[in-house]
């Protein structure tokens, strides 16, 4: 009898052990060590700082310890992304790793596979989608996003009761790379201010990086002072903020920034010359991951895409934006939203097999 015990309780245990080992993400007491791997700096008071807020909510709540590591965002940093990514995976110090951007896919595959039993995490990019079982793609609907500021863009840019809106409907949009991830955001813009008004222009420019303002500077610059635009969407991280400061030298133009709420990031003097921020809530969509880990729900090896419904986009409507919007286009702007969430409004996209040609709409908006 003694020894049909030991042999019953040797097999719970190996059974035990096996069921530990079948792919979820555990916690030690509760708590998940996290890599944050920034390819490129925090300061870009949109898209990196999103995330990393997201992940200091969720340390402050006790539910993750985390490092961040910077690895710079210039051509000379791009070997250092891939050698950080296998130093981290290989460490085994860490429940997660994220990244984010759609720089890091193949650097992300390559370690990915070479570590199967390390969990991944990347924003914002879904190239390799189910290639390797133990990594999320996390996705945002900017389609959506891009729409609600397209109404309120087309509707700020024609009240001329406003300081510094001319009469012409001519806004511009900086984006940085040509892609389809900052076209989306694009072909949102321009269907949200084309149901406003069908005859408004959008000059629309790429910095084709995230990092340098100067371009930006100079393409707002451009905008304002030859197209007369009043009102200029930066989709370009930190680049894009040159577009801010183009609006403010020249005193004829307001700035919407992207990701994160730009008025509380900006310089004071730029901050009041943002009329509102479209909003790709990175680091909310990181404490709906843990919330759903939590849950015991998991998304390994999938694409999981967030839009208004979950948070995941978004647009600010306090401050500058309660401040200069007359009630006729706050009212416009909750009408598109609620239609967006009933699905009465489906926004085209740039993305995927249902992306639309987005030169030939690009093209027939230009100045």
């Amino acid at each position: 009898m003694k020894k049909i015990l030991a042999l019953l309780l040797a097999l719970v245990l190996v059974f035990s052990l096996c069921a530990c080992g079948q792919g979820g993400t555990t916690a030690e007491d509760g708590v998940y060590n996290v890599a944050y791997l920034v390819n490129g700096n925090l300061g870009d008071k949109s898209f990196f700082d999103s995330a990393e807020s997201g992940l200091a909510a969720l340390k402050e709540a006790g539910r993750i310890e985390y490092v961040t590591i910077e690895m710079g965002g210039t051509d000379e940093d791009q070997p250092t992304w891939l050698s950080t990514l296998y130093d981290v995976s290989e460490s085994g110090e860490y429940d997660v790793v994220v990244c984010g951007t759609y720089q890091m896919p193949d650097y992300l595959k390559e370690v990915a596979t070479a570590y199967p039993d390390q969990k991944y995490l990347i924003f914002d990019d879904n190239t390799y989608v189910g290639a390797n079982d133990n990594v999320v793609n996390i996705t945002y609907k900017q389609n959506d996003m891009g729409y609600l500021v397209g109404i309120f863009a087309a509707c700020m840019t024609v009240d001329t009761n406003i300081e510094k809106i001319n009469e012409d409907a001519v806004v511009g949009f900086v984006g940085g790379v040509d892609s389809p991830v900052i076209n989306d955001f694009l072909i949102g813009f321009i269907e949200g201010a084309r149901s406003v008004n069908p005859d408004i222009k959008i000059d629309t420019r790429y910095t084709n990086d995230y990092v340098d303002t100067a371009i930006a500077k100079e393409y707002g610059l451009s905008m304002i002072n030859d197209n007369n635009c009043d009102i200029i969407w930066g989709v370009a991280g930190n680049a894009g903020n040159g577009a801010a400061e183009a609006a403010l030298e020249t005193g004829k133009a307001w700035f919407i920034g992207v990701d994160s709420d730009q008025e509380l990031t900006l310089s004071s003097d730029l901050a009041a010359i943002t009329l509102t921020s479209g909003l790709k809530n990175i680091g909310n969509s990181l404490i709906w991951f843990f919330d759903e880990l939590d849950a015991g729900n998991e998304y390994w090896g999938t694409e999981v895409t967030l839009g208004l419904t979950e948070g995941g986009v978004g647009i600010v409507t306090d401050k500058n934006f309660d401040t200069y919007a007359s009630d006729a286009t706050k009212a416009a702007v909750t009408e598109a939203e609620e239609k967006i969430l009933s699905g009465e409004i489906v926004v085209p996209t740039a993305i995927g097999s249902d992306a639309v040609d987005v030169v030939a709409v690009r093209d027939e908006v230009r100045p």
